[in-house]
């Protein structure tokens, strides 16, 4: 049984090229044109010039992308149910979330603020955790799921609004103010969304965009 979980592992495994016509990566920095060819897992082609990453296989990327993607996606759940910040000031206890700080601002005459904060923090981290995880769970078992192309584009696009290490630093910023005129404690929403900020960055660093493309076009085939 486990030989065969071995076998069955190692199929995902292989970074396929698509057939056809030759292929080139040009660098970032330097913009030196190379032939993009397939690299053993664990290794990264660099530029010849200047030694800037071209691409890299990285171990298991389908695996851990899917993975951190759930997880993240399972974070986000806990944000929204348990309170974010839990405030005490003169006898009075105030508990807030995420969602009820932007409707906060929404009723104080800022709309937009609180609409951002939806938009940047809420709404696409989903968009990209959600995206992560439809189209490289399928490309596990060498198949795309519908529109993945779409999708995968659409993922990225919204990768540069995904603002959780920005919210969340502007809530530390906050907090030094806040502490002089109130107790603060952090509830559990603010450690899930803590979670949610790495297992993001983990999972978008989990596999690289050659790999990715390449799979969605020979598993589209």
């Amino acid at each position: 049984m486990k030989k065969g979980f071995s076998k069955a592992w190692r199929a995902m495994v292989p970074w396929p090229k698509p057939p056809g016509s030759p292929r080139y990566s040009a660098c970032h920095f330097c913009d030196t044109l190379h032939d993009s060819f397939p690299v053993a897992e664990g290794i990264a082609a660099r530029c010849v010039r200047c030694g800037a990453l071209l691409y890299q296989n990285r171990p298991a990327s389908l695996a851990r992308a899917s993975a951190f993607s759930l997880a993240a996606l399972f974070l986000m759940i806990l944000v929204h149910v348990f309170p974010f910040l839990t405030m005490d000031a003169a006898s009075m206890r105030k508990n807030l979330t995420l969602v009820g700080a932007s409707t906060a601002l929404m009723e104080e005459q800022a709309p937009i603020l609180g609409s951002a904060i939806i938009l940047f923090t809420v709404v696409a981290p989903v968009v990209l955790a959600g995206g992560m995880l439809y189209v490289c769970f399928p490309l596990m078992f060498g198949r795309a799921a519908p529109f993945a192309r779409h999708v995968a584009k659409w993922m990225y696009r919204t990768e540069p609004w995904n603002m959780v290490e920005v919210f969340l630093l502007g809530v530390l910023v906050s907090l030094l103010k806040l502490a002089k005129v109130a107790e603060v404690h952090f509830g559990m929403g603010f450690w899930a969304f803590a979670g949610v900020m790495l297992c993001m960055a983990a999972a978008v660093a989990g596999i690289d965009r050659e790999e990715l493309w390449d799979r969605l076009e020979v598993a589209g085939k």
